[in-house]
């Protein structure tokens, strides 16, 4: 059984934009029999990340990059996730995987999903006058985009200032705004180039200012302008359950479900 390509592409696209944003955190970046280890040892989760590497992976070969990935994780200071895309396991490994996982002492945080496309997005600045938008320029709006993103995923206060603060390669590789309302900052997202995509990553929502429609307008600006300023129209993101419907209205679809994988807890 051949793994879809659009599922290869969303592992691909991690691995490629992750690699940079980790090592920029001072993080390590290696490949170890199939596992992935891109890790910052943050108090940003998300730079804390795991992933397989492999096509088609077996059931065998599951069990033990599992196995492998939680023990990895035990010896962190900091806790980070396994990203694994469904579609990568062959079909006996996809029946196993539950068991596999609970073997391991892992469990799923929650599942999302691939996503790409070919969409043409129009700038949103005059369909959503009442907002401004900034590109990501200083080090206060890096710290600002790190503390949106933190809050909006309920992670611990320290997270927001380790997310971008210093960061040389959010500023150089990113297409990345915030949007804000009266001056005040409600949301953000960036778009990176990466091969022959463009990747949407970090995209949140202050939550006092969630189901406004901020998320999907700055979403679009990011979009926007990375299309605009490198002529690359493909774009590759992983959604989760509550910004799926709005990468469905800006014209993406699914792929591959994408699980989440954390420590089970004691």
């Amino acid at each position: 059984m051949n793994p879809s390509a659009e599922a290869v592409e969303a592992k691909d696209q991690l691995v490629g934009v992750w690699t940079r944003m980790v090592e920029d955190r001072g993080g390590r970046v290696s490949v170890d029999d199939g596992v992935c280890h891109l890790w910052a040892d943050s108090a940003f989760p998300f730079w804390n990340t795991l992933t397989l590497t492999g096509e088609s992976i077996s059931a065998g070969d599951l069990g033990d990059q599992l196995a492998r990935t939680a023990t990895f994780m035990r010896g962190r200071s900091r806790p980070g996730l396994l990203w694994l895309f469904e579609d990568l396991l062959d079909p006996a490994a996809k029946a196993a995987f539950p068991r596999l996982m609970s073997d391991a002492g892992l469990e799923i945080s929650f599942t999302g999903w691939g996503m790409a496309g070919d969409v043409e997005v129009p700038d949103p600045s005059s369909s959503s006058p009442e907002l401004e938008f900034r590109r990501v320029e200083t080090e206060d709006e890096l710290l600002t985009y790190g503390e949106i993103n933190a809050r909006a995923y309920g992670m611990a206060e320290d997270a927001g200032p380790a997310a971008l603060s210093g960061s040389k390669a959010w500023l150089r590789d990113t297409y990345a705004y915030i949007a804000y309302d009266r001056g005040r900052p409600v949301a953000c997202a960036a778009t990176v180039e990466n091969d022959d995509a463009l990747f949407l990553a970090l995209v949140a929502t202050m939550p006092a200012d969630m189901r406004r429609g901020f998320g999907e307008a700055v979403t679009r600006k990011a979009i926007h302008e990375g299309i605009r300023r490198t002529g690359q129209q493909h774009v590759v993101l992983h959604a989760t359950p509550a910004g799926r419907p709005v990468y469905e209205r800006i014209g993406y679809r699914t792929n591959s479900a994408v699980h989440f994988i954390q420590l089970a807890s004691q």
